[in-house]
């Protein structure tokens, strides 16, 4: 049985669904090999403009399979020490590839997010929850870190230092309504529906420009990194005037005065080689 599958339900629409539901979705070596594999593909299509994110069954993902860790592929001639950290990065990678990847992922939390299943959510852009969804940061409960998976570095960007250390130091277990109160996640909805209302969503975004998409995605990403404000304002002013050298914006104007929704094709604005006679 596949362990990650896709599928494309709506127009310019990626679904990518963990499909381990009989283990709550747990990350093993093979399941994160292959969602990283996964997500590296349908990054690379050109017709995708919005990746949905979500779990199979009653869960998104329980974290760590504790039963059954399996066994990252290449190892033959490798110590210990370079096997774990080989092994480490097969699941820390995937953070990195939600981010490099230049489509919006929204998570569609369908279950609880432990552990690792919670890392996941904090890669992607957007985060839709369940009424039943569940977040913890289960490394600390087990004896380990909690700051794995560039949790420790994530989530306190995402509802601040405060918030992040008490969910990440007392290993307590966090509900939909609350994780929407800390900002974790923008929307709860009743469970069943997750799914459906972040496929709407990707509907709605897909209506722009998959340049302008991927583009705010790419400036919202490294202004997380980016210390100065001066920084920052010269990396969007450069990403938006690229964006103004389409015919979006015309299009936009065009679309407005005509009554219509507009079609962005993020082609040349054509005026600027129109030469005054």
């Amino acid at each position: 049985m596949e362990q990650v599958l896709v599928s494309h339900p709506r127009p310019h629409v990626a679904v990518v669904t963990l499909n381990r539901p009989e283990r709550l979705n747990a990350l093993s070596i093979d399941l994160a090999v292959e969602l990283d594999r996964t997500l590296q593909q349908v990054g690379a299509e050109n017709d995708t403009w919005v990746v949905v994110l979500t779990g199979a069954g009653r869960g998104f993902c329980s974290g760590l399979d504790l039963k059954d860790y399996g066994v990252v592929p290449g190892i033959d001639g490798l110590t210990v020490g370079r096997i774990a950290q080989r092994s480490m990065r097969a699941y820390s990678q995937i953070v990195l590839t939600l981010r490099r990847i230049p489509q919006p992922v929204i998570a569609a939390i369908n279950g609880p997010a432990y552990g690792g299943g919670m890392c996941l959510t904090l890669g992607a852009d957007l985060r839709i929850a369940a009424a039943s969804a569940e977040f913890n940061a289960t490394g600390i409960v087990n004896g380990l870190t909690s700051t794995e998976m560039a949790a420790g570095w994530l989530l306190p960007r995402l509802i601040g230092a405060s918030r992040a250390n008490d969910l990440l130091l007392t290993g307590r277990k966090v509900g939909a309504v609350e994780a929407q109160a800390l900002g974790l996640v923008s929307r709860v909805v009743d469970d069943g529906k997750v799914l459906d209302e972040a496929l709407d969503m990707a509907e709605a975004m897909s209506r722009f420009s998959p340049y302008g998409l991927a583009m705010t995605k790419s400036v919202l990403w490294a202004n997380l990194e980016v210390s100065s404000l001066e920084t920052a304002i010269e990396l969007e002013d450069r990403n938006q005037l690229m964006l103004g050298f389409t015919e979006n914006l015309q299009e936009a104007i065009r679309a407005f005065d005509a009554g219509r929704t507009p079609e962005y094709t993020d082609e040349p604005r054509r005026d600027l080689f129109d030469r005054p006679s």
